[in-house]
């Protein structure tokens, strides 16, 4: 079977890029002697095998010996690569509600300025600006420890009406280049250039064109980054903040890649950067020398995701269709609170909010979810799925305080957060939900 597999994917390989046999075979010297010795006997044969690209992936996934030779997987990969001539570009404002602050206050200019809420509340840092990066403060650390890494920081409470405002003038930059945008916040998108409305045949051009009139219109600045895909795009875009520009070429990927810690990868947390640190992989091309079947039993499915990633390899298209799977609010309390009658009091005020957006964006929801992070930082969910979705504020809030009374330690433990949220979205036309139990 391992020798059909080698006739199979030399023959595809060989079609897709033009070359010989033996030139791609020559690309396997760091293959194990035995796969060697079957890649050349492909070179003695003249039979060609029909198939497609999932009939060779049904080949791999059938032959645990194919999966353990790294250099042809490798070569694979490449094919997988080079197939695809998209032009990508991933657009990330630089620091963006400090700089909106920064920009409509001038004295803060040059300034530390962290956003997010006093240092003496429970609130987390939303955005740093980069003067006060430089102080080690990053978004998602508390404001507290915020101020103690910079006592002169000027903090500011988020305004995010204002910052939803230049968003949408950002974004209508990007509609008029192309109908493909798929944003990501209110700060970033991926932006498919393949085909636009400039008529442009270089994304790099286009992508510096775009930096050019966010400044011109906003007084702010945008990194971006351009590549053949999305994990490329988005990689490159990180690499010259601020107000950079990236570009990586289909020939420069491996390249590109091959220093980066794994951290960069979509996907890769720290616990699996940590995992992947004790396999002895520190660098995307580390990972790329492991074999598939490695990966597999280390991370299952995911292993060969991150096989393709190490290769540059990804094929999720831009989408404008994106809608998120979930919404929800959260609270933080100045200080714990012990009095359930304070929680159902906050829980009716969200579900208010929650009913709201659903309202907004004509969806009704099957799932609502309540989160509580007790005193000791130590946090919960409890859920319920309805056999109908629902939308209005009082069931919502019904069920809220249902979850919150029999499926946490309310009034027990002290609370320190609160959140509630919904998910499993379906129409506004479907069913009512007339009882929950």
């Amino acid at each position: 079977m391992f020798l059909l597999f080698l006739r199979f994917v030399t023959v595809f390989i060989s079609r897709n890029l033009g070359r010989s046999h033996t030139d791609l075979v020559d690309q396997s010297e760091e293959g194990s002697a035995n796969c060697r010795f079957l890649l050349k006997s492909t070179r003695r044969s003249d039979q060609v095998l029909g198939g497609d690209e999932e009939g060779l992936l049904q080949f791999i996934n059938g032959c645990e010996e194919a999966q353990n030779c790294a250099a042809w997987w490798n070569v694979f990969a490449g094919v997988k690569f080079l197939e695809t001539d998209r032009k990508i570009i991933h657009c990330d404002m630089d620091a963006f509600y400090a700089s909106v602050e920064q920009r409509d206050c001038p004295e803060l200019q040059g300034k530390p300025v962290v956003v997010g809420g006093s240092p003496q509340s429970r609130s987390v840092v939303a955005a740093a600006s980069y003067e006060a990066r430089k102080f080690g403060i990053r978004s998602a650390m508390s404001c507290a420890q915020a101020h103690r890494l910079c006592p002169t920081a000027v903090f500011l409470r988020p305004n995010f009406q204002r910052y939803k405002e230049v968003s949408r003038e950002v974004h209508r930059i990007f509609q008029t280049v192309t109908d493909l945008v798929e944003p990501l916040s209110l700060d970033e998108a991926y932006l498919d250039v393949t085909e636009n409305r400039w008529g442009e045949s270089s994304a790099t051009k286009i992508a510096k064109q775009i930096k050019r009139e966010i400044f011109m219109k906003t007084g702010l600045t945008a990194s971006a980054g351009v590549g053949p895909n999305k994990f490329i795009a988005k990689v490159a875009s990180e690499i010259r903040k601020p107000d950079g520009l990236t570009v990586v070429p289909p020939e420069r990927v491996l390249d590109f890649l091959t220093p980066l810690s794994v951290g960069k990868m979509w996907g890769v947390g720290p616990a699996t950067e940590r995992r992947l640190n004790k396999m002895g992989v520190s660098t995307i091309g580390d990972l790329r020398a492991l074999s598939p079947l490695r990966l597999r039993q280390e991370f299952g499915k995911f292993g060969p995701f991150l096989l393709d990633l190490s290769h540059g390899v990804d094929r999720r298209p831009v989408s404008i269709a994106y809608e998120p799977k979930s919404r929800g609010v959260e609270t933080t309390f100045e200080k714990d609170v012990h009095d359930p009658e304070i929680l159902f009091r906050i829980l009716g005020e969200q579900a208010q909010e929650v009913a709201l957006i659903l309202k907004r964006i004509e969806r009704r929801a099957r799932t609502v979810t309540v989160k509580v992070k007790y005193s000791d930082f130590i946090s919960i969910t409890r859920s319920k799925t309805l056999e109908h979705a629902v939308s209005e504020e009082e069931k919502i809030k019904e069920l809220a305080c249902f979850l919150l009374k029999s499926g946490t330690d309310v009034g027990q433990r002290a609370i320190r957060l609160v959140g509630l949220s919904v998910s499993g979205f379906v129409p506004s036309g479907s069913p009512l939900q007339l009882s929950f139990f």
